[in-house]
């Protein structure tokens, strides 16, 4: 399983220390929600109302089951809602 260094908007950074990222272990983007709640519970929060995930620049919002690759460029990011 890979390790991703994961930048975090700043909404979130508090409740890593402070960090403006974190690497975890996950293969897929439901792993990587999963393994952020179990570490940084502040996070948790965040997550459940809907985060949106960059992966090497794609836009996913609801497909958690996408598996991410070694090396990729992951970004959390706030959740914009359409009108």
């Amino acid at each position: 399983m890979a390790q991703h260094e994961v930048k975090l908007w700043s909404a979130l950074r508090p409740f890593a220390q402070g960090e403006a990222s974190v690497r975890v272990k996950a293969r897929t983007i439901r792993e990587l929600f999963a393994r952020l709640e179990a570490d940084y519970p502040g996070m948790a929060p965040f997550i459940r109302q809907g985060i949106a995930v960059s992966v090497d620049g794609t836009l996913y919002r609801d497909s958690w089951d996408t598996e991410l690759p070694e090396g990729a460029e992951v970004f959390l990011l706030p959740r914009i809602q359409g009108g």
